[in-house]
């Protein structure tokens, strides 16, 4: 039966939408997770949530403790991980409150440990393949979900994650949309990637909160900005993360 770590979702953790909530604390070989884990049940799911940048978003990008977290929903039996992310849209075609269904990455970061696999068994050097870094399976769940519901949804999209916590310069936006990216954050690559590693399906649904900076007809991106679009449109995410659920 399916289990399914959750990353992200804010207010998955309202005790009228999560039943039967147990609160959990691991010891991992990597140190801390983000957060308390909250299992519990979602839409006839057993699930863990877990708050990637922490109670009140605490955590800066870079030092996130992404594998304490996917080790963590390892060890306690996750067959599948959703997870939700504000980003930046590159493309004129992404409006800020569109949903992004994201199927590529590009990992952009430079200062975080981003594999389980740092020291090699001799004679067994493990390169895991990212080709296809998000789960199909996930991804139609997220699809349907957002068709079903009616949102304003794009079925494919480049994720470039960048270091962070720092926004782009206009140099740096610009590139990245000349690279083919579709939209901006500073985690998911490195999440996708451990995912991956640990076997474990994974899929992303990237909520759009303003142009970056690359647009001239719009003010570069202010993180105040960014916390009031996502928080005017969480109980969209809300609604869109628990159907997907319900379709695992």
């Amino acid at each position: 039966m399916a289990k399914i770590g959750i990353i992200g979702g804010s207010g998955l953790d309202n005790p009228d939408l999560l039943k039967e909530v147990e609160e959990l604390t691991l010891d991992t070989p990597y140190g801390a997770t983000s957060s308390v884990l909250k299992q519990g049940i979602i839409a006839g799911r057993e699930v863990v949530l877990l708050a990637r940048h922490g109670i009140g978003h605490t955590i800066p990008p870079s030092q996130v403790n992404f594998r304490a977290n996917i080790w963590a929903f390892k060890e306690l039996g996750c067959t599948h991980i959703l997870v939700t992310t504000a980003v930046g849209s590159l493309q004129e075609a992404i409006k800020p409150g569109d949903f992004v269904i994201l199927d590529q990455f590009i990992d952009f970061s430079r200062h975080r440990i981003n594999t389980f696999y740092d020291k090699f068994v001799p004679g067994s050097p493990i390169h895991v393949s990212t080709a296809e870094p998000f789960s199909a399976e996930l991804r139609d769940c997220f699809l349907a979900a957002a068709k079903e519901l009616s949102f304003a949804y794009h079925p494919t999209g480049t994720v470039i994650s960048i270091e962070g916590p720092r926004f782009s310069t206009k140099a740096e936006s610009h590139m990245f949309r000349a690279w083919g990216a579709d939209v901006i954050n500073m985690t998911i690559a490195t999440e996708a990637a451990l995912a991956k590693e640990a076997e474990i399906p994974y899929a992303a649904v990237a909520m759009s909160t303003d142009y970056d900076c690359w647009k001239e007809d719009e003010e570069p991106v202010e993180w105040e900005q960014v916390l009031k679009v996502f928080m005017d449109n969480a109980h969209r995410v809300t609604e869109l993360l628990v159907s997907a659920v319900s379709k695992v």
